[in-house]
């Protein structure tokens, strides 16, 4: 390895030091999407980056972006899908089917891509960077639909946690109510705590009803992980039996099966059976390393974005966030005010 490609790794690195902190001053942002910024905003201030120093963030963009899927998968916890938020399973499962078939289908519209639409979508619906992540090394997203889609994602997400919490007051909605709006149609799940921590002081509540819908929300990733891994790994013995190397299926599982899922997964069936718990602050680690590994990956994707590039070919995976994120918040408010007995 170069001197100048271990030195884009480490600025990766040094960038998500500084993002974390700059995430931990407030709860609106989250240090991936600030990392992604900084990342920008270096290249497009510097003249010339060398080839060296640009593998260098590629590497941080693609292996950090993997080791920090695997850590995500020790945060997350079935037993979450049974407690209170499996109320909202009926609406966070129609969400997800909701906001993929609008992302397809507007997408298709505005000529996206595949990815993007699969990322907008994702992101809508599950947990917005996490999911974002996680599905693009699944479906082998390029760099710029990584970043177009986490930013269309973060607009609708600031927007969201800053309107919510005066929205319910405004419509009347109950504090179960709001916590089913905030928990399955905000992104982020430090938005997600925002806007709750927001609703709460406005009316004297101490409730948590909203996070527990988001980290029921964030588990169905495994779910969602796993058919789009069997979509790839379809799609991509379909392309095989088009070429002149045919592979049998095994081989072709062996090729382009995304072994981290299965990482992914192990991890999350331990931190299910309570393993983790067997080592004091083992739980901690995995949940601050596995977002700043997505930091920093971040950082090294943001390397690859001019901001021209951002407000032109961006432009329309906004529009496609926006449409996404609309769909998402009215089904959602539909869905309490149709069924005001059931969420209390």
């Amino acid at each position: 390895m170069s001197n100048k490609k271990l030195l884009g790794i480490i600025l990766c690195i040094g960038i998500a030091i500084l993002a974390t902190f700059l995430g931990g001053l407030q709860n609106l942002v989250g240090a991936p999407m600030i990392g992604l910024f900084i990342g920008m905003i270096i290249l497009n201030i510097m003249p010339s980056i060398d080839k060296d120093f640009k593998a260098g963030t590629s590497f941080a963009g693609k292996k950090f972006l993997t080791w920090g899927i695997i850590l995500a998968g020790a945060t997350l916890n079935f037993n979450q899908v049974l407690g209170y938020g499996a109320k909202a399973l009926p609406l966070l499962l129609f969400n997800i089917c909701l906001s993929f078939t609008v992302a397809y289908f507007v997408g298709k519209k505005l000529e996206l891509s595949t990815n993007t639409c699969t990322l907008v979508g994702g992101g809508s619906c599950i947990c917005g960077g996490t999911a974002i992540a996680t599905l693009a090394s699944i479906v082998k997203a390029k760099e710029s639909e990584i970043a177009y889609a986490m930013t269309a994602i973060f607009l609708f997400d600031i927007l969201a946690a800053l309107l919510y919490p005066y929205l319910a007051g405004a419509i009347g909605l109950t504090p179960n109510q709001f916590g089913f709006l905030a928990g399955a149609a905000i992104n982020d799940t430090s938005s997600v705590a925002a806007a709750e921590a927001t609703y709460n002081v406005l009316n004297n509540l101490d409730s948590s009803l909203a996070i527990t819908i988001k980290l029921t929300r964030t588990t169905l990733l495994i779910l969602v992980s796993i058919i789009f891994t069997i979509i790839t790994v379809k799609k991509e013995s379909n392309l095989n039996k088009n070429n002149e190397e045919q592979l049998s299926i095994g081989q072709t599982i062996m090729k382009v099966f995304p072994w981290f899922i299965l990482i992914f997964l192990v991890m999350a069936i331990l931190n299910t059976l309570g393993v983790f718990n067997i080592i004091p602050g083992l739980g901690k680690f995995f949940k601050n390393g596995y977002k700043f590994l997505i930091t920093a990956a971040l950082a090294g994707v943001g390397f690859k974005i001019q901001f021209k590039d951002l407000f032109t070919k961006g432009a329309k995976p906004i529009i496609l966030g926006g449409c996404t994120w609309a769909a998402v918040a009215l089904s959602t408010l539909l869905f309490i005010t149709l069924f005001a007995n059931y969420v209390g």
